[in-house]
């Protein structure tokens, strides 16, 4: 019966092989991995304890509400309904930019994230990413609640496609932005004001683009089709600020 043969020891001074022992330093983690835990712990906790998409959606409401009886008219279309509809978005947008850090900078994660062997980038995307699903979780119900107290007949189908198409681009540049002024805002007491105060000057862009694009859409006389230079001023917004969080988002987590 033969007998397992022993271990060779390593010798003193031996170095120890990446990854063993308590002394070994903690293995990278690729940024695809870092993204995937990060938003996958934004959107758990928004799961069991919703709190930034109810409050969007309880303001877009709201806000629609007001209009509805301040504007003292059945309907409106064109110029002044995107309008309407593209304020009230993105002034229910500011909430989620407002908290979007803070539960990490309350509890210590955004600390525990700065120490972690990855690249930071990690976090502008996934933030960025659940920003883009709260926003577009919100837009399921605004959407339709405009429609129904602003708007005359229902719009085609076609119409809503299109509609699709501009909130996605929108929504992109919102979220990007908004992950940089809420990395930025979150360090400061007065977030709730410094947040307004730096995104709606840097989304003005966003809102004319998008405002300017949903118009041919509510117009009275019948839907047309959004002109393609706003969706290509939206896709050149988002791409420019998409390469701006990138350049800047290290130093504004660090700070």
């Amino acid at each position: 019966m033969s007998t397992p043969a022993a271990e060779t020891p390593r010798a003193a001074g031996a170095p120890t092989p990446a990854g063993d022992g308590p002394d070994a330093p903690p293995r990278y983690v690729p940024l695809g991995t870092a993204v995937r835990a990060l938003l996958r712990k934004e959107l758990g906790l928004e799961l069991r304890a919703p709190q930034a998409v109810p409050a969007m959606a309880l303001f877009s409401i709201t806000t629609l509400v007001v209009f509805h009886f301040a504007l003292q008219r059945g309907q409106v279309d064109g110029d002044l309904a995107s309008g309407v509809l593209w304020v009230t978005l993105l002034f229910a947008a500011m909430l989620g930019i407002s908290r979007l850090f803070v539960a990490d900078h309350e509890e210590g994660g955004l600390d525990g994230f700065l120490l972690a062997p990855t690249d930071r980038t990690a976090m502008l995307v996934a933030k960025a990413l659940a920003l883009f699903a709260f926003l577009a979780a919100v837009e399921i119900v605004a959407v339709p609640a405009f429609a129904l107290m602003l708007l005359g007949p229902s719009p085609p189908l076609s119409a809503y496609g299109q509609l699709a198409a501009l909130l996605a681009l929108a929504d992109a540049g919102i979220a990007l932005v908004g992950t940089m002024v809420g990395a930025m805002a979150v360090q400061t007491r007065t977030r709730d004001l410094i947040v307004p105060l730096m995104a709606l000057p840097l989304l003005m862009p966003v809102v004319i683009g998008s405002a300017k694009g949903t118009a041919p859409l509510v117009a009275t006389a019948g839907p047309h089709s959004v002109e393609v230079r706003w969706l290509l001023v939206l896709g050149l917004y988002d791409l420019v600020f998409g390469l701006l969080a990138y350049a800047l988002f290290d130093y504004l987590i660090e700070d």
